[in-house]
């Protein structure tokens, strides 16, 4: 895995995509025009982050760890 705090490794990456698309499946089932407009917030910064690799939950979770003495 990186050692670099933005990157973040090509299986969570995978993983965010997946996560956005399971969200985005279940917005669309309750209809794009019901849903509250904040329930697609989360999956825009799912699909940016698995995009770029910058993903900000990984970093602070990183940093905690990293704060606590555990290792990846």
């Amino acid at each position: 895995m990186s050692t670099s705090l933005f990157n973040a490794s090509n299986s969570v990456r995978l993983f965010l995509f997946n996560v956005a698309m399971f969200n985005l499946v279940a917005i669309g089932l309750s209809g794009f025009n019901e849903v509250h407009w904040f329930s697609y917030v989360l999956p825009a910064f799912l699909i940016f982050a698995a995009a770029t690799g910058l993903c900000p939950g990984l970093i602070i979770s990183r940093k905690i760890l990293g704060a606590l003495g555990v290792n990846e």
